[in-house]
């Protein structure tokens, strides 16, 4: 579950407790930042512990992650205490993949990310981006072997997340679980938690993206530490990102997006399969038609929320990509990509882009079986909710 003992009887999640826990593992370290961490904290916990339907081992899992976080965000706030040197990082350009989940922005991220020109984070990175208690910034090891372990882990207990994820704990990986630090991001990934969706839509998602771009600078410092590649821009990948796009443009102003295109039927119900898969790790009575529903209307609003901060942006900020083209002629698309990014597509990148797709297809991994029905989904309101975006997107695609 992870090097922590749990507690043995679990109580219902506190927000002081939590604090409280995160303090006792991190010895003279108090301070968690000054973002509104706490008022998003106190309005999760109270949706898990009323409306999450948490498992025992379920509610000892997210105690721990909850944790997890708070001890990184001490951890880092005094790293930046010490180092200021690490603010001072520049992050204003990064590459970034934006669409609906299911639209090859894994394989796309994965490809490119071969590329040293490139700053990625490995999974292993979001899950401990920061040292361990009585590590040094240069140390990996530990946290790498903590993150396999946890990998393997949740392959055993639902096999069927391979078909749905790659999970890897030394591959890149989207930043969602840096973006969670700032615990007002899409918990509902991992829990039936509606009143804590409603009020986070509310919210200025803008203390997301600051968070975010410090843990970037963190994680960049500490793979400077480690004498790894210098890279030349970030590389970023996250479904998130369509709710919130001007944000992101906003805390980085030299951004490019890549906008990932495929028919909505196809990935929403994928999605709803996924999130479902993942409650699944936290409750023992998950409701497929709560996921369908939160999910298909979540992903229907970021949709059409990317569309038109897109359309008040310069235009030469987006490219798009179609998974069928992703799919049937990815070397053209990357290509493509590079022209964007305005770095040289060099014969090292597209001979080891070519070895990297060769051994990492997607026929590589087991089919993912799903359907609009299991989620109280229909082919009829793809339709209607997606009306928009397909005549957009998907009515000139190949």
């Amino acid at each position: 579950m992870n090097a922590h003992t749990p507690l043995q009887t679990p109580q219902a999640l506190q927000v002081e407790e939590l604090l409280q826990a995160a303090r006792g593992r991190t010895p003279d370290l108090t301070d968690f930042g000054d973002d509104n961490y706490r008022q998003a904290l106190a309005v999760l916990t109270q949706s898990l512990n009323t409306e999450a339907k948490l498992s025992t081992t379920g509610l000892v899992m997210m105690r721990e992650r909850l944790v997890g976080q708070l001890v990184n965000r001490l951890i880092m706030e005094d790293y930046f205490r010490r180092f200021p040197e690490i603010g001072q990082i520049e992050i204003d350009d990064p590459l970034v993949i934006v669409g609906l989940p299911r639209t090859g922005t894994t394989m796309l991220q994965r490809t490119l990310a071969v590329d040293p020109r490139f700053y990625s984070a490995a999974w292993w990175e979001t899950r401990y981006p920061s040292p361990l208690v009585g590590e040094g910034p240069q140390d990996s090891a530990t946290r790498i072997d903590l993150a396999k372990a946890e990998v393997a882990q949740t392959i055993e207990a639902i096999p069927q997340i391979l078909s749905i994820h790659p999970m890897n704990a030394t591959l890149c990986d989207e930043e969602f679980m840096l973006m969670e630090h700032s615990f007002l991001c899409a918990m509902d990934a991992y829990a039936d938690v509606p009143s804590y969706t409603a009020w986070l839509d509310q919210q200025d998602q803008r203390p997301v993206y600051m968070q975010l771009k410090k843990m970037l600078q963190f994680l960049q410092w500490q793979k400077r530490q480690r004498g790894e590649p210098q890279g030349l821009r970030w590389l970023l990948k996250a479904p998130q990102h369509l709710h919130t796009l001007e944000i992101l443009l906003s805390v980085f102003p030299k951004a490019q997006v890549i906008l990932t295109h495929r028919e909505p039927a196809q990935t929403i119900p994928s999605m709803a399969s996924m999130a479902h898969t993942l409650w699944q790790i936290y409750s023992d009575t998950p409701d497929p038609l709560s996921t369908g529903r939160q999910w298909n209307t979540r992903m229907a609003r970021g949709i059409h929320h990317s569309m038109q901060v897109r359309d008040q942006q310069d235009t030469a900020r987006f490219l798009d990509i179609h998974f069928s083209d992703t799919v049937e002629k990815p070397m053209a698309v990357l290509e493509a990509v590079y022209q964007f990014a305005g770095l040289p597509f060099t014969d090292k990148a597209r001979t080891d882009a070519q070895q990297w797709l060769s051994s990492n297809g997607r026929e590589k991994r087991a089919g993912h079986d799903y359907s609009l029905e299991t989620f109280g989904l229909s082919e009829q309101q793809m339709q209607t909710d997606y009306a928009q975006y397909r005549a957009r997107h998907l009515q000139t695609a190949h």
